[in-house]
């Protein structure tokens, strides 16, 4: 069968929400690193492609009417190439890498792009049409992140917990404490601080034209990081759910805009428009969990991988673990076997630093990864988050 090579990729810079990129819609945001990566691969003829397979969570603004058709024609592709939007909430850029392998392997592409887009700034209100005639009641919803328009039979059954309220039903069920939840965070804005020239090179910069005759505005790093955080600051937030509970602003991920595309080909497409691959995906699964606990979804995913490849958690020379909330990461770790603070997960830090563009995200995990591995001169790389409503996606990748 064939195999799936990651053979480049870019990210865009990371704003915090209504920062540096919130002039940006969606669609430009996501064209910006396939139109780089296009430019850094002379020798690939742009019609050769044979998809483009974005993630995005939201859809439900200016990121609507299928983003990855929109970014690819933005982007300069001819019409002649498709462009697929998938959905699975946080890991939507993860599941657009894994789908993309999975063409590549079937052997019905050689070469597709990948990636994620998320602009949680520009995320619309949105309004339901009325249920019933002459209805004087309305109800705005906030699409930026969480439940909207609920369904009954699902509240009833699962209950609708916000996603701060599915870090602390983690922290509470597996014993995370404040303390390890904050040391956590502590760790992970210490080492995105020191790893900020070496994210340089996963960047292109996204050029803002300025307004009335202004200069253009050049965004060229990660806007969301704190490297100055302190472990007194921490433990000086109050809890974001209830009073005595332990997450914290401080120890949970961020409401984020940014943009991921990745270069993944077969061994034709490689030789064919030459192409140097960087890794190489073994393959990826998926697994559900209960919806109030969504946090511990990497767990059952990553067993379920694990199984299917015949690896075990100390094959991975890399780990990269989408940090939700630093509840769930800390009991993924501790479900699967790896200590709190091990060097090889997140070394070069993770969202709660960086941030959490929902659907760039996990295709962010992967390019980190492929870096992390050759750097690491490691062997295996696991890419694994957890998903809102009760999922979990990991995918793994073989250093070439």
């Amino acid at each position: 069968m064939p195999a799936a090579f990651i053979c480049g990729g870019l990210r865009t810079p990371i704003g915090r929400h209504g920062g540096a990129l919130a002039a940006v819609r969606a669609d430009d945001l996501a064209a910006v690193p396939i139109r780089a990566l296009l430019a850094g691969h002379p020798s690939l003829d742009p019609a050769a492609i044979d998809d483009v397979m974005l993630g995005c969570a939201n859809q439900a603004g200016e990121d609507n009417r299928n983003v990855a058709r929109m970014a690819a024609l933005l982007a300069g592709l001819p019409p002649s190439v498709p462009g697929v939007t998938i959905n699975r909430l946080c890991a939507s850029g993860l599941d657009a890498v894994a789908a993309a392998a999975r063409a590549i392997v079937a052997g019905e592409a050689d070469v597709v792009i990948a990636g994620g887009v998320e602009s949680m700034t520009r995320a619309p209100f949105v309004l339901g049409k009325a249920a019933q005639p002459w209805q004087r009641s309305a109800s705005i919803e906030d699409t930026s992140i969480g439940w909207r328009f609920v369904n009954p039979a699902m509240h009833a059954a699962y209950g609708v917990d916000s996603m701060p309220e599915t870090g602390e039903n983690v922290a509470g069920q597996f014993g995370i404490s404040r303390d390890d939840q904050d040391g956590f965070a502590l760790r992970s804005q210490q080492r995105a601080g020191a790893a900020a020239a070496w994210h340089q090179g996963e960047i292109t910069p996204v050029i803002i034209p300025g307004n009335k005759g202004a200069d253009a505005v050049v965004v060229t790093t990660d806007e969301h990081p704190r490297p100055a955080t302190t472990a007194e600051q921490l433990a000086r937030l109050k809890p974001v759910v209830r009073p005595s509970g332990t997450v914290t602003a401080g120890n949970a991920s961020g409401i984020n805009d940014g943009a991921a595309a990745l270069l993944i080909a077969s061994e034709a497409g490689i030789t064919r428009h030459g192409l140097t691959p960087i890794a190489r995906i073994l393959g990826a699964a998926s697994a559900g969990v209960e919806p109030r606990i969504m946090g511990i979804g990497p767990v059952p995913a990553t067993q379920r991988l694990m199984a299917r490849l015949a690896l075990t958690i100390e094959q991975f020379d890399v780990i990269e673990l989408n940090e939700a909330f630093a509840s769930q990461a800390l009991a993924t770790l501790r479900q699967l076997g790896v200590p709190d603070d091990a060097p090889h997960v997140n070394p070069h830090g993770g969202a709660i630093a960086l941030g959490h563009p929902l659907g760039m995200s996990g295709a962010r995990l992967v390019l980190t990864a492929a870096h992390a591995l050759a750097e690491a001169d490691g062997d295996y790389a696991l890419c694994t988050m957890c998903v809102g409503v009760g999922q979990g996606v990991a995918l793994a990748l073989a250093r070439v």
